[in-house]
């Protein structure tokens, strides 16, 4: 387990640099919304999370297809990009926290939902 863990934190943390990048390139070069901007970065990281995810740190089960396996993600992803978005909003809006900052809140609120749940609905039973 704490291998896991640690292997979740590298394809994490290569995860957040994308997700971040992306996002402030987006922003301030591109100047998109920071709210559509999260989004978009979220998506990317999200399909280089997915690879790494199931090909270095859980142990997906062989019973689903990769399909199905992908679909899990993709459901699980989207329902952590709500939550994203949610902390973003609440905090840059809201609160009105620098959107660089409230990004990196949020990041780390989701990141916990995505290991719990990819664990949960991902690993075959280990």
């Amino acid at each position: 387990m704490l291998q896991q863990i640690i292997r979740f934190g590298f394809v994490g943390g290569g995860a957040f640099v994308i997700d971040y990048g992306v996002m402030i390139f987006l922003t301030e070069v591109v100047g998109i919304y920071y709210l559509m901007s999260s989004a978009i970065s979220f998506t990317v990281s999200v399909i280089f999370n997915y690879i790494m995810s199931v090909k270095w740190v859980f142990n997906v089960t062989e019973d689903r297809s990769q399909a199905q396996d992908f679909t899990i993600f993709i459901v699980l992803s989207v329902i952590g990009l709500g939550i994203n978005q949610l902390i973003m909003w609440l905090a840059a809006d809201k609160l009105q926290i620098y959107y660089m900052i409230s990004k990196i809140g949020a990041t780390a609120v989701v990141m916990v939902y995505n290991f719990v749940t990819r664990k949960i609905f991902l690993e075959n039973g280990k």
